[in-house]
């Protein structure tokens, strides 16, 4: 068995929608699925790309996907990377690949100078928490995520 993490290009825009949608599934949130692909294809690819997609691969077969986009610490006064999503096929876990997508994007934090490397788990996902604790992530208890979206952000925003 060969493990592969590779960028992902334009082309890979199907697999990462179709990856999106069984993180949906896996976290029972496809009811808030709603983005365009073609739209979610500029943000990706366009011409100011808004993230970045990592692809993992085994035996030359994708099975999960990293995407990530720089955020700032103004304490540390440094980048850092923010994981929005990490996911491998249910028939693909075990065998090391969620491993090798975070630990790819932690080296491209490393040598992009970041600070910090971030992301959020629901509380439910004991299997997860637990791995992210294995390689070494900390709960940051005291932390609440806050948004603002759909007609209260346009409300916010000044154009409802």
């Amino acid at each position: 068995m060969s493990l592969a993490i590779r960028p992902a290009s334009h082309g890979d825009l199907p697999l990462i929608a179709s990856l999106i949608r069984e993180l949906a599934e896996y976290e029972k949130l496809t009811h808030e699925v709603r983005f365009d692909e073609a739209e979610l294809g500029g943000y990706l690819f366009g011409e100011r790309p808004y993230a970045e997609v990592l692809i993992g691969e085994v035996d030359g077969d994708p099975q999960g996907f990293a995407l990530f986009f720089p955020n700032f610490s103004t304490f540390e006064g440094k980048p850092g990377i923010y994981l929005e999503d990490l996911f491998v096929r249910p028939g693909a876990r075990g065998n090391g690949l969620g491993k090798a997508l975070i630990a790819s994007v932690a080296a491209l934090a490393a040598e992009r100078g970041c600070a910090r490397f971030e992301w959020s788990v629901l509380d439910w996902n004991t299997p997860s928490i637990r791995f992210y604790e294995s390689i070494g992530a900390r709960m940051q208890g005291a932390w609440r995520i806050m948004r603002v979206e759909g007609a209260a952000l346009g409300r916010l925003a000044g154009r409802i």
